[in-house]
């Protein structure tokens, strides 16, 4: 055992390991330091996202009682929409005053609000536009359609022109539908008056 020598690279390795060891356990973080918390617009928008998907699922609730309930369950959407389902949402306390919802300062908005506000246009044109059902219109206001298809064709194409055909039918009915009941509707006013 004395003729044994302890080569160069055995003794590097042991240092190295040691030294190792010995800094995981003396030298380790406790803990992570936390992380910094979000700002306060990033927190006011996710708070102001929640508010919105849940007054979209639920418009009858106010966005008081939300915010309430938010904060309450530490902003769990998922908790908030359950305790609406079950009819458990709180009203808030008349203490609790949430922050108001972050607008933007731009000066067309500020111009927008003291402007009158017009009626808003839609944004898709009605279905008779869409599908371009003005010539029918006028049409069918004196002949309907009584051709029958057949049930359902092998053919791509004429269950397509079938199914178009169909839907024409059904809008301009619901048209038709429509005008007898404004029709109505000003006879009984005119009569009344």
């Amino acid at each position: 055992m004395a003729d044994e020598q302890v080569s160069l690279t055995s003794l590097i390795m042991i240092v190295v390991l040691g030294g190792l060891i010995i800094r995981y356990l003396f030298f380790s973080p406790a803990a992570q330091p936390p992380r910094p918390a979000r700002d306060a617009q990033s927190a006011s928008r996710a708070r102001e996202s929640a508010v919105e998907r849940i007054q979209q699922m639920f418009p009858q609730v106010d966005r008081r009682t939300i915010l309430w309930d938010l904060h309450r369950n530490g902003g769990s959407i998922t908790a908030t929409t359950d305790r609406i389902l079950a009819g458990r949402i709180e009203t808030p306390p008349v203490t609790f005053q949430p922050p108001p919802p972050p607008t933007s300062p731009s000066p067309s908005r500020t111009a927008q609000a003291q402007a009158p506000k017009a009626p808003p246009r839609p944004s898709e044109p009605d279905l008779i536009t869409r599908y371009k059902l003005q010539d029918k219109v006028s049409a069918s206001d004196e002949t309907e359609s009584t051709t029958k298809a057949k049930a359902w064709s092998s053919n791509r194409d004429e269950r397509q022109a079938a199914l178009q055909r169909r839907r024409d039918e059904m809008i301009l009915a619901a048209r038709r539908k429509m005008e007898a009941k404004i029709a109505a509707e000003k006879a009984t006013g005119n009569i009344s008056r």
